[in-house]
């Protein structure tokens, strides 16, 4: 196995005993590195030498002064939320301490972009030693939005961005885009379902190439006009339910078992969320008996049941009773899971 996803900056953490990732200044640098703050041709001069001087010491104090001499709103604007970030993120200690005060406060106000990178790194922790490129590449779910479709009877998840730049470029990057634009003819890309069979091809620098997925069952025919629906022992729906335990055992140190499930045969149904804003609004309203439409019905990806190891970990009211997840893509067919859900909802039994 490479040392996956060496773009997301795990490399330049540090550890505490009990296994939290601890910023230091090359952290600081690699975030300083990222195109939201890299210099560009039409940096100022001012910019240029705040750029430099956080380079040479990331910690040091900004002040507004500093802020107010760059010539660009934008830019005085993006150095503004970097520097809070920076600060909250140092005043936390730790990338998970920082993510449960940020989620917890009920004011989210970094840029996506940030959140994303720290979740990425704190899930490259957590997989170090999986070697599962299927639980890798699920894991994505949780910081890369993700377009769904079904092609051939098959729920297929792809990384949106990539999707999307396939498209306008066919993968040729600006020289496929000036082909397209000229009705050139172009080699298509051939994009590959990640499974058992090229997993090891995922720790390649194409990894974003791989769909997921996503489909519960598979009808196995015994004979003419018959078939028995067999669930699939290589989906991705198993290799996210494994990331999401190991999530939720990280940030709150409670053990959970999680399996996908097609439907929901619970009469005592008690506790749900979801993880997305979609399937949260579809649950709550099924919990309602409230009317879902088809289209609704249409854009869910798959529920979970989650349980606890240790009852005596949930809210006494609820104890012993499944926790119901559910995953489901937007009108335009985009999924985004937010992983803060699992954090913030779960009824436990104190606040961790």
């Amino acid at each position: 196995m490479q040392d996956f996803w060496p773009d997301c900056g795990h490399r330049h953490l540090q550890r505490t005993a009990g296994g939290w990732l601890v910023p230091g200044d090359d952290y600081l640098r690699w975030l300083l590195a990222r195109p939201e703050l890299a210099l560009v041709p039409e940096s100022c001069a001012a910019e240029i030498a705040l750029h430099r001087a956080l380079q040479a010491s990331p910690r040091q104090p900004v002040t507004d002064a500093s802020l107010a001499a760059l010539a660009d709103a934008d830019a005085r604007d993006n150095w503004r939320l970097f520097i809070a970030f920076r600060d909250t993120l140092l005043a936390a200690g730790t990338l998970e301490a920082w993510l449960l005060t940020l989620f917890r406060s009920g004011q989210v106000n970094v840029p996506p972009p940030l959140i994303d990178a720290v979740v990425q790194a704190v899930l490259r922790e957590l997989l170090d030693d999986c070697g599962d490129a299927l639980q890798a590449r699920a894991a994505e779910l949780l910081f890369r939005h993700q377009r769904v479709s079904v092609h051939e009877g098959r729920l297929l998840a792809g990384d949106r961005d990539t999707l999307d730049l396939l498209d306008q470029t066919n993968g040729l990057g600006e020289i496929g885009r000036l082909l397209k634009q000229a009705q050139a003819p172009l080699k298509a890309v051939q994009l590959q379902v990640l499974g058992a069979d090229n997993g090891v091809e995922y720790w390649a620098d194409r990894r974003h190439r791989f769909l997921l997925d996503l489909t519960h069952e598979v009808a196995m025919p015994l004979a003419e006009g018959l078939s028995v629906r067999l669930s699939r022992t290589d989906s991705a729906l198993s290799a996210l339910a494994r990331v999401l335990e190991r999530w939720v055992a990280h940030l709150l140190g409670v053990a959970v078992r999680i399996e996908p499930r097609q439907r929901i045969d619970d009469t005592q149904w008690r506790w749900h969320l979801g993880l997305d804003a979609e399937s949260t609004a579809l649950l709550n309203a099924l919990y309602l008996d409230q009317p879902v439409d088809e289209a609704q019905l249409a854009r869910l990806v798959s529920l979970f049941e989650l349980r606890f190891e240790r009852t005596a970990e949930m809210r006494p009211d609820v104890a012993g009773k499944p926790v119901w997840l559910g995953l489901a893509m937007n009108a335009d067919g985009v999924l985004r899971l937010k992983p803060q859900n699992l954090l913030l909802n779960l009824p436990l039994a104190t606040t961790t």
